[in-house]
């Protein structure tokens, strides 16, 4: 069973780029489940309901986010009704939205997610590894795939809950930083990961913002105002297959793909 994971979403030219793509890819690479992080895919900051709504007409079956999630108040309301969009589980108790979800694949097998955010180098937020204990425990017996996206800005942290979740899920996938990490790989017990997915977003860019605003504002140490760049736009992430009765990951592979025209 195959099931893509994308990487962090930013502006409208890549939800283009998704809808013009998605579909085609989930019948040549047999795709049954995708998951996406929404975090930047309103304007490159944070997602809305109407960007939400065209990521799931476009294929996609849940949206993960991150430490942008409070950007657009319209989502909250989303949060609390639509169980396929997700905030980090470990935000304090009392926030709305679910931190974790089980959604059919095509096939018919349930896909357990979890939405997680790390705490260094980010804002306040509850410990991610007991949050992540507290996820599966709820998910036990309920799907027997369960992935993670752990939200976060140090490698050190995504690859220590890789380590910790080591044959407790079927894959962890570590999406913030917009770079893509070659280090894919099976983890003992059957755990696919990877530190980061990468980003869907403008090539010619600065992890998706214009290249002048950004260098402006390493030069000067003044504040800028960040856009989203235009141009060719990058689809990046991976494809981990997964064994639908063990949950275990036999095998995950990096993806990427440059979309003209978005």
């Amino acid at each position: 069973m195959q099931i893509l994971f994308l990487g962090d979403i930013v502006g409208r030219g890549a939800r283009r780029a998704i809808r013009r793509t998605l579909r085609r890819l989930r019948n040549e690479a047999s795709l049954e489940f995708v998951v996406a992080n929404g975090e930047n895919a309103s304007g490159g900051r944070g997602l809305d309901p109407d960007a939400a709504d065209e990521l799931f007409d476009s294929g996609i079956d849940v949206l993960t986010t991150g430490n942008h999630v409070w950007q657009h108040d319209r989502l909250l309301p989303m949060l609390e009704r639509e169980p396929r969009v997700l905030r980090p589980a470990n935000f304090p108790d009392g926030n709305p939205g679910h931190g974790s979800t089980v959604h059919a694949a095509r096939n018919g097998v349930l896909v357990g997610v979890v939405n997680l955010i790390g705490r260094a180098f980010m804002g306040p937020a509850d410990c991610p590894f007991r949050a992540a204990d507290r996820a599966l425990s709820s998910l036990a017996g309920n799907a027997p795939i369960v992935f993670v996206d752990m939200h976060a800005e140090t490698t050190s942290e995504k690859v220590a809950m890789g380590w910790y979740l080591a044959g407790r899920a079927s894959a962890v996938l570590g999406s913030h930083t917009h770079v893509q990490t070659a280090d894919d790989r099976v983890l003992p017990g059957g755990t696919a990961y990877l530190t980061d997915a990468g980003m869907c977003g403008p090539t010619d860019s600065v992890i998706g913002m214009r290249k002048e605003e950004v260098l402006r504002r390493f030069l000067s140490q003044r504040p800028e105002r960040f856009e989203v760049a235009r141009g060719p736009i990058v689809l990046q992430g991976a494809i981990v297959e997964v064994d639908p009765e063990t949950g275990r990951a036999s095998s995950i592979r990096r993806y990427a793909e440059v979309v003209e025209g978005c």
